[in-house]
């Protein structure tokens, strides 16, 4: 298994049980699919506390627009 990958999944593990669902079942179907800034971006999120990430998955708070809005909406869309 990439390694990579394998410390994604782990930092993934979060505290709020729906970004644990959103963000494991986003990995498992369209993470190996982004290009290397993608990732960088996914990168950034999860350096995010918890509650500012899932507010703006939920759309609660708004992202960066481009890139980093780019990825919530693949996000939301798994």
């Amino acid at each position: 298994m990439d390694k990579g990958l394998e410390r994604v999944r782990w930092r993934s593990r979060r505290g709020l049980l729906e970004l644990d669902i959103v963000l494991g079942r986003f990995i498992e179907q369209e993470y190996a699919q982004l290009d290397e800034a993608g990732q960088r971006v996914f990168e950034e999120f999860l350096d995010m506390p918890d509650n500012p990430l899932w507010d703006m998955i939920a759309g609660r708070q708004q992202a960066t627009p481009g890139e980093q809005q780019a990825l919530l909406e693949k996000i939301r869309a798994v």
